[in-house]
């Protein structure tokens, strides 16, 4: 069993940063993968970027490519989504979930575990 809270999300203006952080109990973490996704009112939840167990090669959704850095601390049991260069159109809450196992997914079905979320709002 793993539990997953999300913390970091806020209120920035467009242009700004945020880094949220997503922390762990439960034992073997760092065997699972992890991945953010994000639901805006109105929308399905979507896949915004994913890391594997080692950390190595995280997948990013095309939306937030280029923008957004994923990492992990596996010794922290802890993933960290750097936001840069944050749009109005990033506004959502954002969760983080994981699954045992190598592979990063892009369907929330593929996923065990879920946080509660974490509000981002980006204004113009």
């Amino acid at each position: 069993q793993v539990q997953l809270v999300e913390s970091g999300g806020g209120l920035v203006q467009a242009g700004g940063s945020l880094r949220l952080s997503c922390a762990a109990s439960g034992r073997t973490f760092s065997s699972y993968t992890v991945g953010w996704f994000r639901q805006a009112p109105g929308k399905e939840r979507e896949f915004v970027a994913g890391i594997s167990w080692s950390g190595a090669y995280p997948v990013y959704a095309d939306a937030v490519k280029g923008r957004f850095t994923l990492s992990r601390d596996n010794a922290k049991n802890t993933v960290y989504l750097q936001m840069n260069s944050l749009k109005p159109e990033d506004t959502a809450v954002y969760y983080c979930a994981a699954r045992p196992g190598i592979g990063v997914g892009e369907r929330a079905s593929e996923y065990d575990y879920w946080g509660q979320g974490t509000q981002v709002t980006v204004s113009s």
